[in-house]
């Protein structure tokens, strides 16, 4: 089919689906593509953003007789640090890989690959790499964010198959 057929069969579903469902009847078909999401876990950056917040504890010594400025404010300012580490541990990273796109979440936002974009997907022992046509590389890793890098590598792979991406699985040094 078509890819604008299949756009035209997807609404008109869920708009049956809708109608169905307010009659009180069970949905047709399941509307929309298989979409996998991998998250991993980010500790690295929270663990920074702590050690920052201790270091500034540390170094200006609040509690001394000789502080000269606002404890509220230099409080508040550590209470921030630790807010935004919390922050970055509950934002998770992920990979969402569809049909015909792969997404993932950067420091600019939300970021999106069609196959034409990618260039190569190259797995390694505790890495995956998406090698772009136009920008920077987007790297998992298994160490830094916890990613489950096996299971990724194999819905990868399929990936690669169906939109003809070159694949290259990397052993050990």
């Amino acid at each position: 089919m078509s890819r604008s057929w299949e756009r035209m069969v997807e609404r008109n579903t869920k708009q049956l689906n809708k109608r169905r469902k307010k009659e009180g009847k069970q949905a047709l078909s399941v509307s929309g593509a298989r979409v996998e999401v991998f998250k991993g876990r980010s500790y690295i950056v929270p663990i920074l953003l702590l050690l920052v917040a201790a270091l500034f504890v540390v170094i200006s010594g609040p509690w001394s007789n000789t502080y000269e400025y606002s404890e509220t404010l230099f409080w508040v300012t550590v209470g921030c640090y630790l807010l935004l580490a919390l922050v970055y541990f509950l934002r998770r990273p992920y990979l969402s890989i569809s049909r015909d796109t792969l997404e993932t979440r950067r420091f600019t936002g939300y970021k999106r690959l069609k196959p034409l974009e990618i260039r190569k997907i190259v797995q390694q022992p505790g890495y995956i790499v998406i090698e772009t046509v136009k920008g920077g590389n987007w790297v998992f890793s298994k160490w830094m964010n916890r990613f489950p890098v096996e299971a990724m590598g194999e819905r990868l792979q399929e990936y690669a198959k169906t939109h003809r991406i070159e694949w290259e699985h990397r052993t050990g040094k």
